[in-house]
């Protein structure tokens, strides 16, 4: 069964590593250290857990009054789209008309959602076939993966390029 591939990984069996391995890889590519959070250096918690539980909460905060979407986890809650597609309108609002949307058309949402997220320049770490395959409780640590992907790409890399910016214009 190919349902647990992320685009590039192996197969089922250890997919969810590879899917890690292949963040981690894209990570360093992109100038990063590869690892789970890119908030080295801060006060923030570095465990697995605490990672976890803050990407979630994070998910929870930015899907916040969307209809049809309720953040408990990284597997289920994720299973129809509508998560994923709030959580991409939340950031880049012009790229879904998120109100058009319905929560049993799940290919179409997954579509909408990894389209608008990879135009916008987040990394395709995840297939919507390998979604619809998976079901009604896909992969928690594929859509972790997924997840943690965006969160660079919306939250950390803007302030990163804020902060250089920032540093540019005080040695001018």
């Amino acid at each position: 069964m190919s349902g647990r591939n992320v685009r590039g990984g192996p197969g089922a069996a250890g997919g969810s590593k590879a899917a890690f391995a292949m963040f981690q890889q894209k990570d360093i590519a992109a100038g990063g250290t590869g690892k789970a959070s890119s908030e080295q250096g801060s006060a923030a918690p570095t465990n697995p857990t605490s990672i976890k539980e803050r990407l979630l909460v994070w998910c929870q905060q930015s899907t916040r009054g969307y209809q049809h979407v309720n953040v408990t986890n990284f597997s289920s809650s994720w299973a129809d789209g509508m998560a994923f597609c709030a959580l991409v309108h939340h950031y880049l609002p012009n790229s879904i008309d998120y109100d058009s949307l319905n929560p049993k058309d799940r290919r179409k949402n997954f579509e909408i959602a990894f389209k608008a997220a990879e135009d916008n320049g987040c990394a395709p770490l995840l297939e919507v076939n390998d979604m619809i395959e998976m079901g009604d409780k896909p992969d928690w640590k594929c859509v972790f993966t997924y997840i943690q992907s965006l969160y660079k790409h919306f939250v950390m890399m803007p302030q990163a390029i804020a902060a250089r910016a920032a540093t540019q214009a005080a040695s001018n």
